[in-house]
């Protein structure tokens, strides 16, 4: 049947070829897109200036063929590649949806060869063989067959049970409230927009937040197989169904097997907080660890083998999960900075070796198996995490159990060289340094901090203690000390997965986390008061201890926040200049000398209006750093380490990535 089906759309679609022939040149100028699809390598080739409205219909057809690489439209030229070669110019995406095999639900995302998303469109830029885009399917719809059920498998879940769980739920809620809640209906409504605008072809909407928004609040009944609990039964580890779990990018071989070079110039690089994580895939970044242990002598002090460190990194790598924030990126970024405030405060001098081996390795295991959701929503919601740990750092005490279950397997574990006293005081460094990143105990933290810092002593255990504690909760926060094009898309991330959280508390009748509500907050506000009351008086603090830190993490923090507070400003200015271009309408509606008139439009009734209110749209006067201004990409970079705390320097130029200017813009906010 399968057969016959194709065949007949096959037939449908040359058929329309032949009547669109007569009016389109045979040898119209064509693009070339060369791309891979799960390593196979692919091209597309179509015509250029042909409406997309001309041939939906026969793209819509053409992406229905199932196994679309296997079929007879897809030949092999020398190269190897696979070409699509429709007569006319498909719409595009449907094209690259056809290629990767995917339904017309799916979401795809389109890399070039930098790792960087790029827009499906037809202003593509033509490429070669040897510079391939690539590109993958990141969700799909569940209910398709069968590749609903392969993924209720690959998420450790029975599809049916949770189903029947989500009807049960949803008769619970007729019952209750008589009617399905508004907001049900809402979430219906957004999503269909959301699926209009992505499928824009020069649409600027973030697809991964869309994926992600897709994914939560596609429907009800969608909402079975995210799951709303995790199971953490004993046995063999099942990833949590909060999220979309998607299998690892990278096989512990290619891991194992991955060329890169680590020049001189990248292990200094390495040691500064100007460090960009968005230009290294995973596998890169496994080796980089792997650097810092071994550039820091823990390999030769405690014998740690390398094939056991590198199956311990990739166990930590295949336990962190698929979230947009709290992700193997995000630990990457909190050890590479605990790595260069090692090297910048010059701490191999200061404190034992274990110590710093305890930090490090407390900065990799941190946010083990985070599952998007905050400490707060596992209170309010009663998970499993939160009643085993009674309500005290449900997410913190989780990541530490799962750090040491990872080092109970010898195969991974980097500690079973040491000895018993050893093993004791490194598991108690551990738990204290990543219990410290439960941020409501931020101000007991900070307050004991500046209690001991007019005497610290580096000699005394309880001082370095809570020196450790404030060095990963610095880390662990040190997003903004970073350049803003580094900086900025961790913000992003950062809140897609608080309105994933503040979505799903809302769809639960839980209590709405005020600073992860979509509809509350704005980029600018989250950062504003957060950088004031919170990062900058820790920053401050360590810096006082260290004096080197200002010029390294103080100066850019300022920046950030001086940049938001104009971006805040300027989203407040355009919310009333809104509201007036609203109401001066209404005031020329009002007969003149009605007492209405007067008693709605006040004195200001008589002023004359001078504001355009053409369009509620106001141009907001911001400019990013220019590229003279930023650091390059994995620069020359010159970093003195070592000796007493003026030692610390490293060049002028990296601190200019940070330097923010306002001027005339061509940026709109629409205030959302």
């Amino acid at each position: 049947m399968g057969v016959e089906r194709c065949t007949s759309k096959t037939t449908r679609r040359d058929q329309r070829q032949v009547q669109t022939s007569s009016t389109s040149s045979s040898d119209m100028e064509t693009k070339v897109i060369y791309f891979t699809v799960n390593g196979r390598p692919e091209q597309a080739e179509f015509a250029i200036n042909c409406p997309a409205q001309d041939v939906k219909v026969q793209s819509m057809e053409f992406c229905g063929l199932e196994s679309f690489g296997s079929m007879s439209a897809v030949r092999r030229d020398q190269e190897g590649f696979g070409s699509i070669k429709p007569a006319l110019s498909h719409f595009l995406t449907d094209l690259f949806r056809a290629a990767a095999e995917a339904g017309p639900h799916d979401i795809l995302k389109l890399y070039n060869p930098k790792g960087n998303i790029i827009n499906i469109s037809p202003s593509l830029e033509p490429n070669g063989p040897s510079c391939c885009y690539k590109l993958e399917v990141v969700a799909a719809d569940c209910n398709s067959e069968p590749l609903g059920v392969e993924l209720a498998g690959a998420l450790g879940f029975d599809l049916s049970s949770m189903e029947k769980r989500l009807q049960g739920l949803e008769k619970k809620i007729l019952t209750e409230a008589g009617e399905a809640p508004a907001v049900v209906y809402e979430m219906k409504n957004q999503v269909d927009l959301f699926r209009e605008k992505l499928e824009e072809p020069n649409s600027r909407v973030s697809v991964s937040s869309v994926v992600i928004r897709i994914l939560l609040l596609q429907s009800v009944e969608h909402l079975s197989w995210l799951g709303l609990f995790k199971d953490l039964s004993e046995g063999t580890h099942k990833p949590s169904p909060f999220y979309h779990k998607r299998t690892l990018h990278k096989t512990k071989e290619e891991c194992e097997h991955v060329s890169l070079e680590v020049s001189e110039e990248v292990r200094q690089y390495l040691k500064t907080p100007t460090f960009d994580n968005w230009q290294w895939e995973d596998a890169e970044i496994m080796v980089l660890l792997q650097v810092m242990y071994t550039d820091l002598d823990f390999i030769a002090t405690y014998n740690i083998e390398p094939e056991v460190l590198q199956q311990f990194l990739f166990e930590v790598y295949r336990r962190y999960n698929n979230i947009p924030f709290h992700n193997f990126k995000h630990c990457f970024c909190v050890t590479q900075m605990m790595y260069g405030l090692i090297w910048l405060t010059d701490l191999r001098s200061k404190m034992d070796s274990i110590d710093l081996l305890i930090m490090l390795t407390s900065a990799v295991c941190h946010d083990l198996d985070h599952t998007g959701y905050n400490n707060a929503y596992q209170i309010n919601a009663r998970t499993e995490l939160a009643l085993r740990y009674n309500d005290i750092s449900p997410l913190e005490n989780h990541h530490c159990a799962v750090a040491f279950e990872i080092l109970e397997k010898a195969e991974s574990n980097i500690f079973r060289n040491v000895s018993l006293d050893q093993y004791k005081r490194i598991r108690e460094g551990i738990i204290k340094c990543i219990l410290a990143t439960d941020m409501t105990r931020h101000s007991e933290i900070l307050n004991k901090f500046k209690s001991i810092l007019p005497l610290f002593d580096f000699t005394n255990k309880d001082h370095r203690d809570v020196l450790m504690m404030v060095l990963i909760k610095v880390s662990d926060i040190s997003n903004e000390a970073r350049p803003m094009e580094v900086a900025e898309p961790w913000l992003d991330c950062l809140l897609q997965e608080f309105y994933n959280q503040s979505d799903v508390e809302k769809l639960e009748g839980l209590p709405v986390t005020p600073f992860m509500d979509r509809d509350k907050i704005t980029k600018p506000s989250s950062q504003t008061g957060f950088i004031r009351f919170v990062l900058l008086p820790l920053f401050v603090e360590l810096a006082n201890l260290f004096p080197c830190l200002e010029h390294h993490i103080i100066d850019p923090v300022r920046k950030a926040l001086d940049y938001y507070t104009e971006m805040e400003k300027a989203l407040e200015r355009e919310k009333q200049n809104r509201a007036q271009s609203e109401t001066a309408p209404k005031s020329k509606e009002t007969p003149p000398g009605s007492a209405a008139g007067q008693t709605d439009a006040g004195p200001e009734a008589s002023k004359p209006n001078t504001q355009n209110t053409s369009s509620p749209q106001i141009r907001l006067a911001i400019r990013r750093p220019t590229p003279s201004e930023v650091t390059p990409i994995r620069p020359p970079v010159e970093v003195e380490v070592g000796g007493a705390e003026p030692a610390c320097r490293h060049s002028a130029s990296s601190s200019s990535s940070s330097s923010l200017q306002f001027s005339v813009p061509r940026v709109f906010l629409n205030g959302k």
